[in-house]
């Protein structure tokens, strides 16, 4: 089922990852991505890198719980592994002060719940740079 899918969108396919520790936070992410872009629910960074060198990857939502567990070096191991990735943080909100102190780090964005379709769509295609807003919004960071 395709919900409110723009056809410039689905021909503008873009492969995501949606690092999540937590199982059911990557498939609400997944659902609410897959009509317009190849998203994929990976459970660890591990089998994220694994799957990166096997196809290129576009852009990672990557837990912020992750980031506290492995340190910040995790963003700049990312920007080695997966160079050409964006990395949008998921975090518990918008206004996370450790999510938005990773941004001159290496991350770039932060994606806080709680999450909507459209808020969603609307922060990855951003971060994509396929929003039309897209410097208003990354001027808010």
């Amino acid at each position: 089922m395709q919900i409110g899918v723009e056809v410039s969108r689905a021909l503008d396919n873009r492969r995501i990852f949606i690092v999540h520790e937590d199982e059911i936070v990557r498939a609400a992410l997944q659902f609410m991505l897959h009509d317009e872009n190849e998203a994929h629910e990976v459970p660890t960074l591990e089998e994220a890198f694994r799957k990166a060198a096997k196809s290129s990857v576009d852009l990672i939502l990557l837990d912020m719980g992750l980031v506290w567990k492995k340190g910040i070096a995790v963003l700049e191991e990312i920007g080695q592994k997966i160079p050409k990735a964006r990395v949008v943080l998921v975090a518990e909100s918008d206004d996370d002060p450790d999510a938005h102190a990773c941004l001159s780090l290496g991350a770039h964005g932060v994606m806080g719940k709680p999450f909507t379709v459209s808020g969603v769509r609307m922060k990855v295609d951003a971060a994509l740079g396929r929003h039309p807003s897209y410097a208003a919004w990354r001027a808010s960071f």
